[in-house]
């Protein structure tokens, strides 16, 4: 995750992310690119303590160089679109870890980035509150066409994934599509045809 991230460089091989070799751009570059081009969800939340839902979603974009004015509506927006723009004036410690997790889901998104990067972000919730933020991915998913590349230890919901990679020890050791997103795929693929 932190090589897809662009927070780590690999040792070895090329990653190119959108026609750019991410290897061979400047700390500077990469700090652009984590901005523009990747969101975050993180298992811990990582929302600052002393700020609001609604400051915590305008923090990317004020590094992005938005205006306040438009960061304010872009951060009340994407707070609408998880559910929780009637708690953007509460602090991490005033909601619940499934508040917290929506609050990091609009702040991941804040800067429209092609691919959100969430890193057990169901883990430390329970299975009502997983579900809800299951479903809140495929709602970006299917509605905004992000690129979601969610990493888990649990099975139930890869499986709820168009395509399944399995690791181990760094190493990748199987590769499989969903079923059931492959034949909607082979279905929209006669219809092109």
């Amino acid at each position: 995750m932190n090589i897809i991230g662009a927070l780590d460089r690999a040792t070895s091989g090329d990653y190119i992310l959108n026609g750019t070799n991410i290897n061979e751009i400047s700390d500077d570059g990469l700090s652009k690119v984590r901005n523009k081009k990747i969101g975050f969800v993180f298992q811990t939340y990582n929302l600052i303590p002393r700020s609001t839902a609604l400051n915590n979603v305008e923090l990317p974009l004020l590094y992005y160089g938005m205006s306040k004015k438009k960061r304010k509506e872009r951060a009340e927006e994407l707070l609408e679109l998880v559910g929780m723009k009637e708690r953007m004036r509460h602090k991490p410690n005033e909601l619940s870890g499934g508040q917290k997790q929506r609050v990091a889901i609009a702040r991941a998104l804040a800067t429209n980035p092609s691919i959100i990067l969430a890193d057990e972000p169901t883990g430390a919730l329970d299975s009502g509150t997983g579900r809800l933020v299951m479903d809140l991915f495929h709602k970006v998913h299917e509605e905004e066409g992000k690129t979601i590349i969610l990493i888990t230890h649990n099975n139930e919901l890869a499986d709820e994934t168009e395509r399944i990679i399995t690791l181990k020890d760094g190493n990748i050791i199987s590769t499989k599509m969903n079923e059931k997103y492959y034949r909607r795929y082979k279905e929209e693929e006669k219809i092109c045809l």
